[in-house]
């Protein structure tokens, strides 16, 4: 079996007046993430450690943020798009790992919905979709609540 790894890494601002998603799920919030699409790390970050798999750039190539057509698009569209890549190459995912940071609000009990919008798009178990939520323990423009990061990591393989 051949095997690949990729690296995946994502930041965006808390803003008001937008939603706040992550991993495709709405995740009740005053603010929301600033983005050209809906801003949502965790998908991104995802997206980018899949492309980085296949060896494929990074999401601003694939999707630029001059593009009008992905204006305030929703990310799993993005990722169903990616998937399709990996399909066309015969790659499926291993496993895949992601860590969120971010202060607020709790993301724990949000992570099953969010595993369970993401691991269909994917097509892969739960057992294979690691989400964990981190905190900056109050320091930068994150632990200041200014911001939100992901980084992800994706195993993809072929037979």
């Amino acid at each position: 079996m051949q095997i690949k790894i990729g690296m995946g890494y994502d930041l965006h601002r808390l803003g008001p007046g937008r939603r706040l998603y992550l991993g495709g799920l709405h995740v009740p919030h005053s603010r929301g993430l600033v983005g050209h699409s809906d801003g949502d790390v965790l998908i991104h970050a995802i997206i980018d450690a899949l492309l980085g798999a296949m060896g494929q750039g990074d999401i601003g190539r694939l999707f630029p943020d001059a593009d009008p057509a992905t204006k305030d698009i929703r990310s799993p569209a993005l990722l169903t798009e990616v998937m399709g890549r990996l399909k066309a190459k015969k790659l499926k995912i291993l496993s895949l790992d992601s860590v969120i940071v971010a202060e607020t609000p709790k993301l724990a009990p949000h992570i099953p919905a969010m595993k369970d919008i993401l691991c269909p798009l994917l097509h892969i178990g739960s057992d294979q979709l690691g989400i964990k939520a981190k905190t900056n323990e109050g320091l930068g423009l994150i632990g200041r609540r200014k911001a939100m990061a992901c980084w992800a990591v994706a195993l993809i393989g072929k037979n």
